[in-house]
């Protein structure tokens, strides 16, 4: 398949399985609190089957940050002139769950290029839901096993080479920091747009360095008001002032000096916060009737994969994160990352 499209991205694919709702009891047994986002380690690996069996029936989705992320930005743009815009690189097992993941990402019009490894099963992720909030606990697997070899294939090479933007949450550091870099640095030397996301506060407690290097490259730096904090306590900025550290980041050394850093700080309901140039911009957010909201599981990608879309049609930052408010708002309406068959946002 001949890939012509503008935005890639990199990530962990996981099939997202939901349970809504969860018991207080279940979190407690295995030692999980409410929205926040872990991995999996050896006391977390029954809750896969606990949850199937217990808090059934139990929805199954293509999942991952930033797989989430290029499905909603695909979604937002169309299945006109600009189906087909999107991409997707990550590592599967090649069994039942792979296959789902590359039929749903498909549907959803994003070409993927999954490496397969045979002999470790797709990654799965548990999205805890209660009381309209969530908790994601992702085992890996398959997806923690991807090679930057696999970038050299002719299809990963059509994609990196035809894409303008590229997109990676955080999660992926975790896996392959090698291949952020080969992809980061075809964005620095050719001028093209390198987005990074922080994902959660564990990757920056314990990924700093591979966190620092990929916001080196960074045209553009997502994340959520519990990160901006996080990474204030760790490099001993004034976590009261969000604000401040957005200017922070924004100002780090970058490796194309062609354009400047651009940081976002989504905060939930509050305002979100952007910074460039040493300006600091609010743009509030419209409250949703708390009747509304079904599940915050997938906001934050569905946010980013809004404000792609808008980047990747050349709007201005006000379009480009109304976009991102919109696609939020509209995928805490469904449960999981979903989002209705028609997307009624015109850029």
């Amino acid at each position: 398949m001949t890939f012509t499209g503008s935005l890639m991205g990199i990530g962990n694919p996981l099939l997202d399985i939901t349970a809504d709702p969860v018991t207080q009891e279940l979190l407690d047994k295995y030692e999980v609190k409410l929205d926040s986002a872990i991995l999996a380690d050896e006391k977390h690996i029954a809750i896969y089957d606990d949850i199937i069996k217990n808090f059934g029936p139990v929805g199954y989705c293509a999942g991952g940050a930033t797989q989430n992320s290029i499905r909603v930005a695909q979604w937002m743009l169309g299945k006109g002139e600009d189906s087909g815009s999107t991409a997707f690189l990550g590592c599967v097992g090649d069994d039942a769950y792979g296959e789902q993941l590359a039929k749903s990402a498909g549907a959803d019009g994003v070409l993927v290029d999954y490496m397969k490894d045979a002999g470790t099963p797709t990654g799965t992720c548990a999205v805890l839901v209660k009381d309209g909030e969530r908790s994601l606990i992702a085992n890996l697997a398959a997806a923690n096993n991807f090679k930057a070899s696999h970038l050299q294939n002719a299809t990963a090479k059509e994609i990196i080479a035809s894409a303008k933007f590229y997109y990676m949450a955080g999660f992926f550091l975790t896996v392959s920091t090698e291949a952020m870099e080969i992809v980061a640095k075809e964005a620095a030397d050719k001028n093209k747009v390198f987005c990074v996301n922080m994902s959660a506060p564990f990757i920056i407690e314990f990924f700093g360095p591979q966190l620092a290097t990929a916001i080196e490259y960074a045209d553009y730096v997502f994340c959520n008001e519990s990160e901006a904090a996080t990474y204030a306590r760790f490099n001993k900025l004034d976590k009261s002032d969000l604000k401040a550290v957005a200017l922070a980041v924004a100002a780090l050394p970058k490796k194309n000096s062609a354009r400047p850093r651009t940081v976002i700080f989504t905060q939930g309901s509050e305002s979100t916060i952007m910074a460039v140039n040493g300006v600091v911009k609010e743009y509030p957010v419209e409250i949703l009737p708390k009747e509304l909201l079904v599940d915050t599981n997938g906001a934050g990608d569905a946010f980013v994969g809004g404000f792609l879309s808008g980047l990747v049609k050349d709007k201005d930052m006000d379009i480009c994160i109304n976009a991102g408010h919109w696609a939020a708002r509209t995928v805490i309406q469904n449960s999981g990352c979903c989002f209705p068959a028609v997307c009624e946002y015109k850029l």
